[in-house]
């Protein structure tokens, strides 16, 4: 006797025809046919089951915050940045928990479910750690919520920067954070790097830094966080965030610097929206893209994942919470666009991330947790392609949202139609 059977199932593997039972918020069988009875049945049939999605790069201090006080005219990170000092002694923790759960809303139907932010502890009142500390709180019966310590000013640029990075962690945040671009010198940057994996590594947490988000060929601190990686013995347990100068590094440079990142088992997260949106800005033509080299880090064995970063704030104007849309643009600035490339696009968004994240019971397989999420597509390739709706998002083997499946009928002369926007065109039923 299962809670739950989810019938006729298609898998992102593709295999179809799959039912999966769900008993006690795990997955108890994933087979075809399962003949046990359940209270409750979902029909999946030419709907694809995925694990829900991961977000492993977001700004969730941020979030929402589109406007306040003004708007970002040039729309480039450095008056992005320039807008968040502004805004930042204007933040009540009142104001960034609305804002924050409001996105979570979001992210929900959307089916996302894990999420790492970054949490800036700049402002030695540290008002966003405190908010962000009970947000994660409040969500955690629904979205597993992982927070940085991320000194957005530089950790040593930063008046007090130093203290209130350590007093963030004392308060409970998850992962040591940093961005060593931002600091004043390059030994500046190389030093904090340092610091900041010395902490980890005392305090056995994770790190997770912003490194080299500029399109300078020169800046190259992921050189540096590789080799501290390694004199910490923190393998596995790292990840270096943007990388978007490797875009523009000589080929000789990065031959040599891949096999050291996989050396580290760094795990690497580009942010394709605001990457593409944010980089070559100061080039005319031909224009840079400014995403890192996603094909070679993947070729070389790398866990790669993609975050969304931002939504709606003072660095990006746009954003939904929906990680397809996130895979769905690293598909065109990548040039991901061959079936295998797509694959990996998507794992990219699901079991990458959750290496990542370093997630435990995550997936499609028995004595995974059910937290799955129903798409209205045939398999990965029509998820990214049509970014559909997510027509049950499940948590623990519960259904938390739905959302009703999206169809048009078409009355056109000689030729009325249904069309299901989850199923290839050629399906479409003419009547």
């Amino acid at each position: 006797m299962f809670d739950l059977i989810i019938r006729n199932a298609n898998l992102p593997d593709g295999r179809k025809g799959i039912d999966i039972g769900i008993a006690n918020g795990k997955i108890g069988a994933i087979e075809a046919g399962i003949s046990a009875e359940a209270g409750e049945t979902i029909d999946a049939t030419n709907r694809m089951v995925s694990p829900a999605f991961i977000d492993p790069h977001f700004h969730m201090d941020a979030t929402l915050s589109l406007g306040l006080p003004r708007m970002n005219v040039s729309g480039t990170l450095l008056e992005g940045i320039a807008l968040w000092g502004e805004l930042r002694p204007l933040l009540t923790k009142e104001a960034l928990i609305e804002r924050a759960l409001a996105y979570c809303d979001y992210a929900v139907s959307q089916g996302l479910l894990f999420i790492r932010s970054h949490v800036d502890t700049s402002d030695p009142r540290l008002v966003t750690v405190e908010a962000m500390l009970e947000v994660k709180e409040r969500v955690a019966p629904y979205i597993d919520l992982q927070l940085v310590a991320f000194p957005q000013d530089g950790y040593y640029r930063a008046k007090d920067g130093v203290k209130s990075l350590e007093r963030a962690l004392d308060m409970g945040v998850d992962v040591v954070g940093g961005i060593p671009h931002f600091e004043r010198t390059m030994q500046d940057g190389a030093a904090s790097v340092e610091a900041l994996c010395r902490i980890a590594a005392e305090r056995g947490l994770p790190v997770d830094m912003h490194c080299d988000e500029t399109d300078d060929p020169m800046s190259r601190h992921i050189e540096t966080l590789a080799a501290e990686t390694i004199r910490f013995g923190l393998q596995g347990r790292v990840a270096g965030s943007h990388l978007t100068s490797m875009h523009s590094m000589d080929n000789y440079y990065v031959s040599k610097l891949i096999p050291l990142m996989a050396e580290a088992e760094i795990n690497v997260i580009p942010n394709p929206l605001i990457n593409i949106m944010l980089q070559g800005r100061h080039d005319t033509y031909p224009k840079r893209r400014g995403m890192t080299r996603v094909r070679e880090l993947m070729a070389a064995g790398l866990n790669v994942s993609f975050g969304q970063d931002c939504c709606m704030d003072p660095w990006y104007s746009m954003g939904s919470g929906d990680m397809l849309e996130v895979a769905h643009m690293a598909v065109h600035v990548g040039q991901l666009s061959g079936v295998e490339d797509k694959q990996r696009v998507f794992e990219a968004i699901t079991t990458n991330s959750a290496k990542t994240l370093g997630l435990k019971d995550y997936g499609l397989t028995v004595g995974c947790n059910a937290d799955l999420v129903i798409l209205q597509a045939e398999d990965v390739l029509e998820a990214i392609r049509l970014k559909p709706a997510r027509l049950a998002v499940l948590k623990g083997g519960k259904v938390i949202s739905r959302t009703a499946p999206k169809e048009s009928e078409l009355s056109l002369p000689g030729r009325p139609a249904k069309i299901d926007f989850g199923r290839n065109p050629t399906s479409s039923t003419a009547e």
